[in-house]
């Protein structure tokens, strides 16, 4: 028998592919980035009509923080990724705390720079700008504590000496979660921030 008979009569096995998590909650996430799309939307607008505003109320703005918060997310996204695959092989996932401290320093990063703004005498009623600043990066920062839930969920559920594949599907759906949220920032960060 030839070689290629014998990689014909035996192929060599595929890995198994599927979907992270249950399937009405990527319909809950698509939904959603679909709302935050429309948001998006609004603030390209206004930046359009009012690009004078909108640049000098950028100006009151802390980029740097905006910046940590961005690293902060990645690399919390980065650890939720990681932890997940030590959870598929049935390993610790000693990497999901440190996430939730990232996710936690995010939140206080957040809270800063909302008093910082608001102290320089910056509030949602200042103008259109600092309405959506607040209402939008509001939102995400609800989905944020959302996040925080689902990481902490994440941990509890690693501690678990065995997952079942419901527990597993539970805990993708849970990182899947907390990448939208990562992504929501990823587009959020620049278009007030950095788009000028």
């Amino acid at each position: 028998m030839t070689a290629t008979a014998a990689r014909t009569e035996h192929p060599a096995p595929q890995r198994h592919r599927h979907i992270p998590g249950e399937a009405g909650l990527w319909v809950f996430l698509l939904g959603d980035m679909i709302m935050f799309s429309v948001f998006f939307g609004f603030i390209a607008v206004l930046h359009g009509r009012h690009p004078r505003m909108f640049r000098a109320s950028q100006q009151a703005l802390h980029p740097d923080l905006g910046l940590l918060n961005t690293l902060l997310l990645l690399i919390a996204s980065a650890l939720v990724a990681r932890g997940l695959r030590q959870l598929r092989s049935g390993r610790p996932a000693r990497t999901l705390p440190w996430a939730l401290l990232c996710a936690l320093g995010f939140a206080a990063i957040k809270g800063v720079e909302y008093a910082l703004v608001i102290h320089d005498g910056h509030t949602p009623s200042s103008n259109d700008f600092f309405m959506y600043y607040f209402v939008f990066t509001g939102i995400h920062l609800a989905h944020l504590a959302i996040g925080i839930g689902a990481l902490t969920f994440l941990i509890v559920l690693s501690r678990r000496p065995a997952l079942s594949r419901g527990h597993l599907l539970a805990a993708e759906g849970a990182a899947a979660y907390w990448h939208m949220v990562d992504l929501l920032w990823l587009v959020l960060f620049p278009l007030f921030y950095l788009v000028a």
